[in-house]
C-alpha cells in the first residue's frame, strides 16, 4: 500500500508538470477566446507558453545537476555502461567486496574493509543492518531546469519487488525540492527469510537571487525489517551440498528457528544554511567569506523480537515474547566559517556540540555484574578543513577533535594529488583516527542471559597510508596500508555465546586493488582484482587473500542507434578463508576460525539495453550453480543464492 501511494504521488506530480508545460493543453475559455478584448491576452498566453516549452527543450543533460553534501556537482547520467550494471542492485552502488545473502535486502558479509573514517563519536552498532541505511553523506540535492523523474524497478525472490521512485523540480531558479522512496519486499527461497524495507527521502534547497543566503535541508525516514532464521541447521548441510533434486526446493530445509525478526528504524532531520558576508569576483580577486550553521537530529532504534526462547542463543530470563529494544538519540549543532580565496585556497572552521543518549529502559542485575541502562554524554568539537590547487598540485586536508565532554576522539586526514599528464595521475594520503567503539560493544541488554554486558573499552586507533595511481592506458592501482590498535570485534565463546572483545595486539592490514578495462572493437574485458594480507592479527581480522570480478561483454548500437545493447558474462571469485558468521540477535558478524568458505565461482549472464532514457536489465544470476558444486555460502550455515533470472529497468522522465 505504501509503495502504491508513493508511486501514485510521484506519477501525479510528473503528469501535472508535463500538462502545465505543454502549449497545446493550455486551458482557455472557448467563448472568450475569440472576443476582440481577449485576443491579446490569448496571444500573449500562447506566446509565453511556447517560450517556456522552447526553453525546456533547449535544456541540456548537464543542466540537471546533482549536488553532494560536500558540494561536489555532477549531472544526471542516462548512459548505459558496465559500471551502471554493477550499480544496478539493492544498494544502488558497486558492491564489489560484499557478499550478499540469499534473499534480497538481507545483510552482506564483508570481503574487504575500509578503515579510513572521519567519525570521532561512537554509533549505534547493529552494523549488519546498516548497509542500506542512508547517512547524511548519502543524501544529494538537485537543480533541474525542468521536472525530473526516475523510476527504478527490479524483481526480487518470491512474491515481491524492489522499487526506487524519485521526483525533483525547481519551482524557480532559486528553489528546488525532491521526494524519493525506495521500497523492497521479498519472501526469499528459504523458510522465514522475508525482507521488507523502506527509505523515504525529502530534500529541499534554496538560495536568494543575489546568492547571498543559501539553505538546504532533508528529512529521511527509514525502516529495515528482516525475518531471521539463524541459517539452516547443521544436519542439513550435507543435504544442501549433495545437490540432489529433492533438495533443490530450498523451502524444505529446516532452519534454526522461524519466529524471530529484527528491525532498524531511523528518522533524521537535517538543516544547513549560510550567509555570504563577502562575495567579490573579478579579474584580480576572487574572495568569499561565509558564516553558516548546521543542525541535525537523528532518532534511531534497533529491536530484536522472538516468540519463544531458543537454545541457539542460550538460556533466557523468560520463555516467550522476547523483545530487545535499544535506542540512540543523536543531536548535533555547529557554527562554521568558510573563507575562499582563489590563490590561498578554501578554508573551513567548525565549532560544534553533540549530545548522545543511548540505552534501555531498565537496569539488569546479574550474579557478578550490574548492567546499567544508559550511556549519555556530550562533546564539544572543533574541525578544520583545507582545499587548494597550486598549479597542478591538488591539496586536501581535514583535522577534527573532541576538545571537551564525555567522548574522546580525534581524526586527521591529508591528501595530495598530482596529474602527471592527461593519461596519468598519482595521489598519496595519510589518515589517523581515534574514537570509542560502537555503543553495542560497550553496553548491551537482552532477555538472553549471554547477551548482557557493560565494558570500558579503549578508543580504537587507526592509522592509514593510501596511494592511488591512475594510468588510463595501463591500469588503476589503489593501495591501502592500515595499522589498528584496540580493534574491537565479536567472537563466540566455548559456550557458543557471542561476546565483544578488544584485541591486545596491533593489526596490520594491506589491501591492493587493480582495475582495468581492455577494449577490442565492440568487445571489452573489465577487470577488478583485490589482494589482501593481514600481516598481524590473523584470526581476528579475516579476509580472503584474493577477490576478483571479471566481465567479458559486447556492446553496440542497433536500429540506426535507436537501441544500445550490452551483453556478456561476469565472473566473481574469492579464495577460501575463515568467513565471519552472522548473529541475528545482534545484527552483527562475529569471527570464527573453525571453517573455511569460498573458492567457488559465481557466473552471471546479462543482457542490458538502452532505449532513449530507459535502461533495461536482464540477468541470469549464478547460472553455474548446478554444475560447479553446491558449496557456496554467504556465511556459515547461510547458503548463497541459487541460479535465478531477474529483470528490471531504470526510466528517466525529462518533462
Amino acid at each position: 500500500m505504501r509503495v502504491g501511494i508513493i508511486l501514485f504521488f510521484l506519477l501525479f506530480l510528473s503528469v501535472s508538470s508535463a500538462w502545465s508545460q505543454e502549449p497545446k493543453l493550455l486551458k482557455i475559455d472557448k467563448e472568450k477566446a475569440f472576443s476582440r478584448n481577449n485576443q491579446d491576452t490569448l496571444s500573449r498566453s500562447i506566446r509565453e507558453s511556447r517560450s517556456r516549452a522552447k526553453k525546456n527543450l533547449e535544456a541540456k543533460i548537464a543542466d540537471y545537476k546533482i549536488i553532494s553534501i560536500t558540494n561536489d556537482t555532477t549531472f544526471v547520467d542516462t548512459t548505459l555502461t558496465i559500471y551502471k550494471d554493477y550499480k544496478y542492485n539493492y544498494l544502488r552502488k558497486d558492491d564489489f567486496g560484499l557478499m550478499p545473502f540469499a534473499n534480497l535486502g538481507q545483510t552482506y558479509n564483508q570481503l574487504m574493509y575500509d578503515f579510513h573514517s572521519i567519525d570521532i563519536l561512537p554509533s549505534l552498532g547493529a552494523k549488519a543492518r546498516h548497509f542500506n541505511y542512508m547517512k547524511i553523506e548519502d543524501i544529494d540535492y538537485y537543480y533541474v531546469p525542468t521536472p525530473l523523474t526516475e523510476l527504478m524497478f527490479k524483481t526480487a525472490f518470491e512474491q515481491g519487488q524492489l522499487i526506487d521512485a524519485f521526483f525533483t523540480v525547481n519551482t524557480s531558479e532559486q528553489f528546488n525540492f525532491s521526494i524519493a522512496y525506495k521500497a523492497l519486499r521479498s519472501l526469499g527461497k528459504y523458510q522465514h527469510a522475508l525482507t521488507s524495507t523502506g527509505n523515504l527521502r525529502f530534500t529541499t534547497n534554496y538560495k536568494t537571487k543575489n546568492d547571498k543566503y543559501n539553505i538546504r535541508a532533508h528529512v529521511v525516514m527509514q525502516d529495515l525489517l528482516n525475518e531471521e532464521n539463524g541459517g539452516i541447521i547443521d544436519d542439513e548441510i550435507s543435504r544442501f551440498e549433495s545437490g540432489e533434486e529433492e533438495f533443490k526446493d530450498r523451502s524444505i530445509f529446516q532452519v534454526n528457528f522461524e519466529d524471530a525478526q529484527n528491525l532498524l528504524d531511523g528518522k533524521r532531520y537535517y538543516l544547513d544554511h549560510n550567509f555570504k558576508i563577502i562575495s567579490k569576483k573579478d579579474s584580480i580577486q576572487d574572495v568569499t567569506l561565509k558564516l553558516g550553521n548546521e543542525l541535525y537530529y537523528e532518532d534511531k532504534f534497533y529491536r530484536f523480537e522472538q516468540d519463544r526462547q531458543n537454545d541457539f542463543f542460550g538460556e533466557a530470563f523468560q520463555s516467550a515474547n522476547i523483545r530487545d529494544n535499544v535506542k540512540l538519540e543523536h543531536f548535533h549543532a555547529n557554527a562554521y566559517v568558510n573563507y575562499r580565496d582563489r590563490s590561498l585556497g578554501d578554508f573551513r572552521f567548525k565549532l560544534g556540540h553533540t549530545s548522545l543518549n543511548y540505552g534501555y529502559d531498565k537496569v539488569i542485575v546479574l550474579d557478578s555484574q550490574t548492567i546499567p541502562n544508559r550511556i549519555k554524554g556530550n562533546a564539544i568539537s572543533v574541525k578544520g578543513q583545507y582545499q587548494n590547487k597550486i598549479g597542478k598540485l591538488e591539496l586536501n586536508g581535514m583535522v577534527s577533535a573532541n576538545v571537551s565532554g564525555d567522548f574522546d576522539g580525534n581524526s586527521f586526514f591529508a591528501n595530495v594529488a598530482y596529474p602527471i599528464n592527461d593519461n596519468n595521475k598519482v595521489s598519496f594520503g595519510i589518515a589517523s583516527n581515534s574514537r570509542r567503539p560502537d555503543f553495542n560493544f560497550l553496553l548491551y541488554q537482552s532477555a538472553y542471559e549471554n547477551y548482557n554486558w557493560f565494558n570500558e573499552f579503549e578508543n580504537i586507533k587507526t592509522r592509514t597510508f593510501s596511494s592511488k595511481l591512475e594510468m588510463k592506458k595501463i591500469a588503476n592501482i589503489d593501495l591501502s596500508y592500515n595499522n589498528i590498535d584496540n580493534y574491537t570485534y565479536f567472537q563466540q565463546s566455548i559456550e557458543k555465546a557471542t561476546r565483544p572483545l578488544q584485541a591486545s595486539q596491533a593489526i596490520n592490514y594491506l589491501n591492493v586493488r587493480l582495475s582495468r578495462e581492455l577494449r577490442y572493437g565492440n568487445f571489452a574485458l573489465d577487470n577488478t582484482i583485490a589482494y589482501q594480507n593481514v600481516i598481524d592479527g590473523e584470526g581476528i581480522l579475516n579476509v580472503p587473500q584474493l577477490t576478483t570480478r571479471n566481465t567479458l561483454y559486447y556492446a553496440n548500437h542497433f536500429f540506426k542507434k535507436a537501441l544500445f545493447l550490452q551483453t556478456g558474462i561476469t565472473f566473481k571469485y574469492f579464495t577460501k578463508y575463515n568467513m565471519n558468521a552472522y548473529d541475528p540477535l545482534l545484527a552483527e558478524f562475529y569471527v570464527q576460525n573453525d571453517q573455511e568458505f569460498g573458492g567457488f565461482p559465481m557466473l552471471d549472464f546479462f543482457i542490458n539495453a538502452k532505449i532513449r532514457q530507459t535502461r533495461i536489465f536482464l540477468m541470469a544470476e549464478h547460472f553455474n550453480s548446478s554444475f560447479t558444486g553446491y558449496d557456496y555460502y554467504s556465511a556459515p550455515n547461510n547458503p548463497y543464492r541459487d541460479f535465478t533470472v531477474r529483470f528490471g529497468l531504470v526510466w528517466n522522465f525529462f518533462l
